[in-house]
């Protein structure tokens, strides 16, 4: 790789389309610039406010056709940890390797006949890695499961959870946050990401707040409610007390502030290897369902009767969640499904080796691929370039997807983990201009994605910044933004 950043000096750019290396990087001179490149003042200005200098960051803003040279390129071959920005890779490959209307599908089966609304047997659940299997989702395939005929199980209620190979982490081995829905790990039977979700509401009487809770769940006791303070909201989690440690048990030992209104939390279950097996079997009970046995894992036999399939919905609809909100579950989920899709089963180590095969013909042989750990960017050892990103980006836009990839991505000042971008001091041109996947870690912040500028030229444009300060540095991606849509010359 070496030799061939040495290129374009020794041979020069036509040289090099004649012998039908990529325009797109070496004839680009603004891939190459020099350290010294001026940053813009206003992003200088922000780095230095943030107190990151300016060899933490790596910058890329360039034509989104790749035919003409970065507007601003900076620091942008170097390895760089890019936080969820990383799940560009992940959804563009689901789109270019799957297809936009790819479906994942949950299948039932039965080991025993069905007649008069009665199996007599065990019902079979085989899950199909559906990112975005939720409550209600599920009530409506236990109902339509019923009105084809499975309205009583005389027997149990198995989940086949093996399209998936186990991933077995300590949910609090990233960021000590357990509890945290984002910690969620992947599963090809995956029900509402393995979380509760706590709705708490002050009474009328002004003495309690009513505690209802999401999916309906077996065998565990929530209290209902909780005594109201008149304290002000502040850090009304805290101040609950929660106890979610034991699976079978919730409680809230302390007030809730009445000033606070209606507040939602939610909350990963203190167990979730038994989650989908509680959940199922309380939801196809309240769907008007009855279960003989219990819910357990196991796996769909040879012999079993194929009865249903529930297809999720359609990967163009999967991406925008992941893109737009940043799930990390989600994007796991995409991943694996790439060795699944191929292989049989999906697997970290798989799913690598289809992106490192994928990405040469995908992006370009001779733009570095990424180190991807599990494609969601929630990880320390995940590493791309700016300049690799903004190559995937470049080329997703001649996509003939390219629409619902860049549909995906958050617009600026409008929705998902930009909608507030509208409230940043200097943030007026990209307001609506720009399409934009954010990226948040410790000691990480980052952006990526396509603005308009006031040209009329559209921009390919991406932003690390990997430092201790990271978190203060979010003006400066902000300003990077703006200026490309502002679309000044560099000397200005």
């Amino acid at each position: 790789m070496s030799a061939l950043l040495s290129l374009p000096a020794r041979l020069g750019c036509g040289r090099l389309a004649l012998l039908g290396l990529s325009t797109l990087v070496f004839c680009n001179p603004g891939w190459s610039a020099p350290a010294g490149q001026p940053l813009p003042a206003e992003v200088a200005t922000a780095l230095a406010r943030a107190r990151v200098p300016r060899d933490a960051v790596s910058f890329v803003v360039a034509p989104v056709d790749g035919q003409r040279a970065p507007r601003l390129a900076h620091r942008a071959q170097v390895d760089m940890n890019p936080a969820s920005v990383m799940k560009l890779v992940t959804t563009y490959a689901a789109l270019d390797l799957l297809g936009a209307d790819y479906t994942w599908k949950t299948r039932f089966y039965a080991d025993g006949p069905v007649a008069n609304g009665v199996l007599q047997g065990n019902l079979y659940v085989r899950g199909g890695g559906d990112p975005k299997l939720v409550l209600e989702r599920i009530d409506q395939t236990f109902k339509t499961l019923q009105a084809r005929g499975v309205q009583q199980v005389r027997g149990d209620m198995v989940l086949d959870h093996s399209y998936f190979e186990p991933i077995n982490r300590d949910p609090a081995e990233f960021d000590g946050e357990p509890l945290r829905p984002y910690n969620s790990t992947p599963d090809a039977l995956l029900v509402n990401f393995k979380s509760l979700i706590f709705t708490l509401t002050p009474d009328a009487n002004g003495k309690t707040a009513t505690v209802k809770s999401e999916p309906p769940i077996a065998d565990v006791q929530i209290d209902a409610s909780v005594p109201l303070s008149p304290q002000a909201c502040g850090d009304w989690r805290a101040g609950l007390q929660a106890d979610f440690a034991d699976p079978n048990r919730v409680r809230f030992a302390g007030p809730y502030p009445a000033s606070c209104g209606e507040r939602v939390w939610p909350v990963a279950y203190a167990d979730p290897a038994s989650y989908s097996r509680r959940v199922l079997q309380a939801m196809f009970a309240t769907a008007g369902g009855s279960l003989s046995g219990s819910a357990r894992d196991g796996k769909v036999p040879t012999q079993a009767r194929w009865l249903m399939d529930a297809p999720s919905l359609p990967l163009s609809d999967i991406i925008a969640d992941v893109n737009k909100f940043s799930n990390n579950v989600m994007a796991q989920q995409l991943f694996l499904t790439l060795s699944a899709n191929s292989r049989g089963v999906g697997t970290l180590e798989g799913s690598r080796s289809v992106i490192t095969a994928w990405w040469p013909r995908a992006v370009g042989s001779d733009v570095p691929s990424p180190n991807i750990e599990n494609g969601s960017g929630l990880s320390r050892d995940e590493h791309t370039s700016a300049h690799a990103l903004a190559a995937l980006l470049q080329r997703a836009a001649r996509h003939p997807q390219a629409a619902v990839f860049a549909n995906s991505l958050a617009v600026a000042g409008v929705d998902g983990t930009v909608s507030r971008m509208g409230s940043q001091a200097g943030i007026k041109e990209a307001l609506g201009n720009a399409q934009l996947k954010t990226g948040s870690l410790r000691d990480v912040a980052s952006v990526a994605g396509y603005v308009n500028g006031r040209s009329g030229q559209r921009y390919v444009v991406v932003g690390i910044v990997n430092h201790p300060l990271a978190s203060a540095a979010r003006p400066a991606l902000n300003a990077l933004v703006e200026w490309a849509a502002q679309d000044r010359p560099k000397d200005q």
